[in-house]
């Protein structure tokens, strides 16, 4: 190994370090952050008005312009629930750029702002990259999407794109017009070309900081991380092959401290997970044959839309707020 290359993993390492620290002593209170939500506001407050409420979650959720007037808050679990006092990630800063603006989905809980931050700074670290666009995090109140995710509902997830920065200058139409780039090869099984280095540091710097729960990514991107990655591979419990995920991957944040109204997803699997992503590339490889119908099972009935009356009870008074 030459000295140049011994000289990045230690920098690496040490910007890593200084990133997990960094979030661990703001984790340690829910109220300490850079970026400071509504913390003076009143806090959203339950409801019985919303129980028999069917009107479609994401036709209010989707149409809230602003976030709430609130104590910033999380509340029900990321595929079905809401967010109080979000705070709107800055379209441009030193190290990132927010992307599709006109979704006006940069907007998200405090510590998830602060975490996107934390990471372009990293990501500004590695050669050449300038920072990360960042692309869908919530809408401004949180809930079910029009369009796109069924998750995203709570400020706490965030999508990284694949694509390195090298212009933080980009218009608001450019923003629009421009794609990231895919990093998979057959069907997700393998990394392409486009794939570097720099993609799996970037990942293992997410995949270390004390507030992220997980990341999806494409099962080849794991299995290339799985065989990269010759020291500590604790990180690559959080790294969770899934569908898609190849022109970006998605960052989910644990609840902050003190967030009750929050639930947490329940953690991976012990381990690395790296034979769980191989069983995924081999599948993709040699798809196994269906599973037989069986011919006694209840069939399921659809369950239509997210309505109202599903979401908890806070998110009616987040929806209303001025």
């Amino acid at each position: 190994m030459g000295s140049l290359t011994k000289l990045s993993i230690i920098k690496s390492g040490l910007l890593i370090a200084a990133l997990a620290v960094t979030a661990s002593c703001r984790n340690s209170d829910v109220n300490r952050s850079d970026v400071q939500g509504n913390t003076t506001a009143p806090a959203a407050v339950m409801s019985t008005q919303n129980a028999n409420d069917n009107r479609v979650a994401k036709d209010v959720f989707g149409f809230l312009p602003t976030g709430s007037d609130q104590r910033s808050e999380s509340f029900g679990g990321y595929a079905r629930g809401c967010q109080a006092g979000a705070v709107q990630l800055p379209e441009t800063g030193p190290t990132w750029q927010a992307m599709r603006l006109s979704r006006n989905r940069n907007w998200a809980q405090p510590d998830t702002v602060d975490f996107v931050q934390d990471l372009s700074r990293f990501a500004a670290t590695m050669n050449g990259w300038d920072g990360i666009y960042i692309g869908d995090m919530s809408q401004p109140r949180g809930g079910p999407m029009l369009s796109g995710h069924a998750s995203h509902q709570t400020g706490l997830d965030a999508d990284i794109w694949m694509l390195p920065p090298n212009r933080l200058n980009l218009s608001r139409q450019e923003r629009e017009d421009l794609s990231s780039i895919s990093m998979r090869r057959q069907q997700g099984a393998f990394t392409n070309s486009s794939w570097s280095e720099e993609h799996m540091m970037l990942l293992r710097a997410a995949a270390s900081d004390p507030r992220t729960a997980r990341i999806f990514v494409f099962p080849g991107a794991k299995v290339a991380m799985c065989n990269w990655e010759t020291g500590d591979r604790a990180w690559l419990n959080r790294i969770r092959p899934w569908y898609g995920h190849h022109y970006h991957f998605h960052v989910r944040l644990r609840c902050p401290a003190g967030a009750n109204g929050c639930e947490d997803q329940a953690p991976p699997p012990a381990g690395d997970g790296c034979a769980d992503a191989q069983q995924w590339v081999n599948n993709i490889l040699n798809p196994p044959p269906p599973a037989p119908a069986n011919p006694n099972a209840t069939p399921s009935r659809p369950r239509g839309p997210l309505t109202m009356a599903r979401l908890p009870a806070q998110c009616l008074s987040v929806a209303q707020s001025e």
